[in-house]
Parts: structure tokens; sequence; C-alpha cells
């Protein structure tokens, strides 16, 4: 198959649905297929033209709207060429608007991976509400199949559109990321996009716990990895807590460099506060498959595997005493800890792979490929 993706941005930029257009692709070009990305030349115009078997074409963007990169090239570059499907992804709007009006005239199926809704604050929110009671149903309609990633997702914006639905989860690469002996170099390791899109990952729930903790063990340590507009803010912030010197700001951290983060930390936390916003949480099922025990709030997509499988712990979002509690609990019981980080190690193996969810994605290709031709010669 030749087989077209369209998220907003791609590798290196890594967020969690390049994450998920990245392992998936990886698996389907190994299978055989001729995979294509067309994405925002974000972050700068050094980005790789490949990678690993997947082809980029990269285009020029006039600026951003909430997250979304605006790339006026993308309607004519998607329509100088010819994909056996086209797989787009929300929330990122301009790129999904384009591949379904090029589906449509091109009459070529569209798959729709709906990693959450489309929302923001201020002026973005009523830009978002136009956006989902207006072009959202357009895409949606296009879609010959919408993806969701996890059963436990809901949203009225899919209502009418139930019968299309079907759960894929997110994946990891196993073998990117697997646990290795490393020194450990900090307790808790946290990463998200420092900015005000990704406000909603909790890292302001995450420091009141820490200072919380630091009263009883004081040397707590806190590696937060990511970068963005907000990271000053965050500095300030945890010296304004009184944490400053628990807390160490990693930077960006490259792609083929998350996997030793991982492993130099005794957990990873994901406190996310908006079911909205909070698809998914790719960061759990990373840490998971570094043999890491794992923190979240009960509104992740894997919130109930790790709970059911014992993998780590899952508290209610915005819970600071929950939350520091539940830190304290995997420092304090190593044994624990370890129990936790093998039974993610298992649990990623059996459901989460990348090999595995690829092969579903396949299917949902084919299928999708077999009715488009059904119905073409009707």
């Amino acid at each position: 198959m030749k087989i077209l993706h369209t998220p907003a941005r791609f590798y290196p930029y890594i967020g969690g649905v390049e994450k998920y257009v990245l392992t998936v692709s990886q698996e389907l070009v190994n299978s055989g297929h001729n995979v294509t990305v067309v994405c925002a030349n974000e972050p700068d115009e050094k980005t790789p033209d490949s990678y690993q078997g997947i082809r980029i074409k990269r285009l020029c963007t006039i600026g951003k709207i909430a997250n979304t990169n605006i790339t006026p090239a993308l309607p004519l570059k998607l329509l100088m060429d010819h994909y056996d499907i086209i797989h787009t992804h929300l929330p990122t709007p301009w790129s999904a608007d384009c591949s379904s009006i090029v589906s449509m005239l091109k009459n070529v199926p569209l798959i729709v991976t709906y990693h959450n809704d489309i929302g923001g604050s201020g002026i973005y929110h009523s830009i978002a509400s136009l956006y989902n009671r207006t072009l959202l149903h357009f895409v949606l309609t296009q879609a010959t199949c919408i993806i969701i990633t996890s059963s436990s997702f809901s949203t009225p914006c899919l209502t009418r559109y139930h019968d299309k639905v079907v759960v894929i989860p997110n994946s990891v690469d196993t073998r990117v990321f697997t646990q290795v002996s490393r020194g450990i170099t900090g307790d808790i390791f946290f990463l998200s996009v420092l900015d005000n899109y990704h406000h909603y990952k909790g890292l302001e729930i995450l420091f009141a716990a820490v200072r919380y903790v630091s009263l009883e063990i004081p040397g707590i340590k806190l590696v937060v990895g990511g970068s963005g507009p907000m990271k000053e803010y965050y500095v300030n912030l945890s010296r304004s807590t009184g944490i400053s010197e628990n807390v160490e700001f990693a930077g960006y951290i490259p792609y083929n460099h998350l996997s030793d983060y991982y492993n130099k930390c005794r957990m990873v936390v994901l406190p996310s506060i908006d079911p909205t916003r909070e698809g998914f949480g790719i960061v759990l099922l990373e840490a998971m498959a570094c043999g890491r025990p794992v923190i979240s709030t009960n509104i992740t997509g894997v919130a109930h595997d790790i709970r059911m499988s014992g993998a780590g712990l899952v508290i209610e979002p915005g819970d600071v005493e929950a939350l520091a509690e539940a830190i304290k609990t995997i420092l304090n019981n190593p044994e624990l800890a370890g129990r936790m980080g093998a039974a993610g190690r298992v649990l990623v193996e059996e459901k989460y792979s990348s090999k595995i969810v690829a092969g579903q994605v396949e299917s949902v290709y084919l299928d999708a490929i077999s009715s488009h031709r059904r119905k073409k010669h009707q």
C-alpha cells in the first residue's frame, strides 16, 4: 500500500501524535508498505527528509493557530501524488481539513485517528467551538473509519459517528524502549512540552506533591523533560514553591535519548487533569516498556490497565495529597516498585507493542480500501 500520514508535525518534533505516527509507520514500512508523511517544517529546515524508511515531505509554515501549524502549500502537495489511503489526525484541524477535502476529490479512503477533542482557552475556545460545530463534521463524515485510542474515551463530537469508530490503542517500540542498567539520577521523571497548550499535563500539581513529599524525603529529585515557552514560568514556580533544589529541568530530550531518562529515574508520573485533552498518555507506555513503575490519573487511556495489571498507581486528577502518598509508596517500597515495573513491561509486550498495534491499523486500511472499491463498483 501507498500510505499517507498528515500530522501537523513529525520527527524529530516528538509529541503524542508524532510518536503515534512514528511507531505505526515504522512497522508498516517493515511490513513492506510505502509510507509518506506530509507535515510542517518544524522545528527547523535542517530536519531530515526521511527516517527509517519513512519518506517525509516538509512544508513551510506561516504560523500557528493554537497548536496547529498552518501550511498553505498542503492542499496542493496532497493533490500532486496518489495514495491508496490517507490517514489524518485530530486535534490539528488544518491538516485534517485538507486531507478530508483531498480524500473526497481524489476518491481515496480517509482514516481519522481522533486522539482527543479540539479545545482551547480564551479566543481559541471560541474558535474551537465554532470548528467543532461545523468543519469537524465534514472531516468525520468523509472518514471511512475513525480510530480512538481507548474504549474509555468519550466525547459528544463522535456520537453520530459511532458506527465508524474502532478502538486501537497507542503503541510503543519495545526495541527502543527497554529496561537497561543505568545509574539512578532522579526519583521522578515527567515529560511534556512546556507550553500553555500542554498545561493539562499537571506539572503544577506534581510540584505541589513534590513539596509535600520533600517534608519527609528532603532529597527527592524530580527531572522535568521538555522545553517550550512556559519553561521559565515553571522554573520560577519551582523557586516560589520552595523546591528549586529538588527539580532539574533537562530541556528538550531527543527521541533516541528518552529511554536513558526513563531508566535513570525510579518512576514516571503523569498527573493529567483534563480528560478532554489527555487522550492516552504515551509516556506511560514508554516508562512501562523500560520497566518503570508509573503513577497516572484515572483519565488517561491506559489507567485501567495500569490498575488491573499492577504496573503502577492510579489517582484522581488534581489530588495533591493522593499523588504525594503514591510517590512515597513507590519510593519507600523498592520491592513493590520492582514488581510494578516488571508487570508494566509484560503489559506493554502483550497489548501495546508497535508490531501488534500496527497490525491492527493495517487491517483497518485493508478493510477501508476493500470497502471503498466495492462502493465504486456498485
